[in-house]
């Protein structure tokens, strides 16, 4: 229980700290593959051959894929190492403090291959940079998700953090969306001849301002001002066994994984999609996420009177279905009787309500997983709930986008595009098996109406 309770002033320094973690976050998974394997109308030199391993993935998905490995290990260890802390400064800000500079140094040397030509060299050094750059974001992002359910005592306060949180996830998804549009006006105020220089010098700059942002919350709040949790003393071994023995988790971790990797496939192919299937100048992707957020947002209020009336399960059930019929969407785009641009934005905001639900409401029902293993079994286990799942939703999102880049082999350019539309066949059947694995789910009633409204009402905060 925090021994004071955290002011207005703290909680938005909490939420800078998604931000700057988000801004990095969502530039290693959309503008990686794009970087290194670029469509011909990017202006930017392919990094990586196109070669298979085995004659069954192709050596980017392989790099992809082997970068997160290391997460297996290191998710559930970094959250014991920092649940068993002793720092007489917290359990949580120190490792976020120490694991800052580090993130920034690896996300940079992430887009600095060895030479800017088509060489295997440049996927052995991108392998190990994103490994390191993946240990580092997991030493800050676990604990400070941990600090979340420590900051808050009620309910309400938990609803109202996380909210403020989500917004600087969005503001960070914003900013990383817009790097082509930060590289053209770096291209033009610096008079830079070279693309891939122009979207380097970019993304460092952007590092290092997502850096600072990240230091905010480490700054900013007394944890043993605001925090009386003590350290754990679990076995790893023993947490995690009982962590996965808990039936609803396991439904909601198998459809939370599956819909990750069919995001992963939107956010790692949306460049792709605007360029060669619509032919659309690659600048206008930012301006979508853009809308696309402006007009999730605008549906918040929708999904939280929705969950009131009917619930979360059933809420959660239709968005999938939803977005698994813009799945389909994908593989249809350049070829529907409407113009590209009407294409394209009509997804976007048909895909608004879907993404919108699906990013209110699964952290609420994991708070209510976890709630209910604690009065079930007398032992707190928040953090090892929310490490597993986030361990989940890293590999879903590297196993999307390492299939996205596999299915690239069979045609990613203009003319040649058949692995692109295939992605949208590969997130319909993912969002689907999402739909049918939280049908099982068991979904508490609500005691009283009235706590469910309010719940909603704070969400929207």
């Amino acid at each position: 229980m925090p021994v004071a309770k955290l002011p207005f002033n703290k909680q938005v320094a909490y939420a800078a700290g998604m931000m700057g973690w988000a801004i990095m976050w969502n530039i290693v998974v959309v503008m990686v593959p794009y970087f290194y394997l670029p469509t011909s109308k990017s202006g930017l030199v392919s990094l990586v051959p196109q070669l298979m391993v085995f004659g069954l993935v192709n050596i980017m998905a392989l790099v992809q894929a082997s970068g997160r490995v290391f997460d297996i290990i290191t998710d559930p260890l970094i959250a014991l190492m920092s649940d068993k802390s002793n720092n007489p400064r917290g359990r949580r800000l120190p490792f976020m403090k120490w694991a800052a500079l580090p993130t920034v140094i690896f996300c940079c040397l992430v887009f600095c291959p060895l030479a800017l030509s088509e060489t295997v060299n440049n996927a052995y050094l991108l392998t190990f940079t994103l490994i390191g750059y993946y240990v580092m974001a997991t030493a800050y992002v676990i604990p400070y998700y941990a600090l979340l359910a420590e900051l808050t005592e009620t309910g309400e306060e938990k609803v109202r953090l996380s909210s403020y949180q989500q917004v600087g996830y969005v503001l960070g998804m914003v900013f990383s969306a817009m790097v082509n549009n930060f590289a053209n006006v770096v291209q033009e105020v610096f008079h830079i001849t070279s693309r891939n220089h122009a979207l380097q010098y970019t993304i460092w700059g952007l590092c290092i301002f997502s850096g600072l942002i990240m230091l905010i919350p480490v700054l900013a709040i007394d944890e043993k001002k605001y925090s009386d949790s003590k350290p754990s003393h679990l076995p790893l071994i023993e947490t995690l066994t009982k962590t996965f023995r808990n039936r609803n988790f396991k439904y909601y971790l198998i459809s939370d994984f599956s819909f990750y990797m069919a995001l992963s496939i939107i956010t790692s192919g949306l460049l792709y999609f605007v360029t060669v299937l619509l032919k659309l100048d690659q600048s206008e992707g930012g301006p979508l996420v853009g809308l696309m957020v402006v007009v999730s947002v605008m549906f918040y209020p929708l999904v939280n009177i929705i969950t009131a009336r009917f619930g979360k399960k059933p809420l959660v059930i239709i968005s999938f279905g939803l977005l698994s019929l813009i799945f389909v969407t994908i593989y249809f785009l350049g070829k529907l009787p409407f113009s590209a641009h009407a294409q394209i934005y009509a997804m976007v905001i048909f895909a608004a309500f879907p993404l919108a639900s699906l990013g209110i409401l699964p952290n609420a029902i994991l708070a209510e997983i976890a709630e209910q293993d604690a009065k079930k079994t007398g032992e707190n286990r928040e953090g090892m709930f929310f490490a597993v799942k986030y361990l989940f939703v890293k590999l879903g999102q590297t196993i999307g986008s390492a299939l996205f880049l596999y299915l690239t082999i069979y045609g990613r350019d203009i003319g040649n595009d058949k692995g692109l539309r295939l992605n949208g066949i590969c997130g319909f059947v993912l969002c689907i098996l999402a739909m049918l694995f939280f049908s099982r789910f068991r979904e508490a009633k609500p005691k009283k109406q009235a706590k469910v409204i309010e719940a909603g009402e704070q969400n929207i905060v």
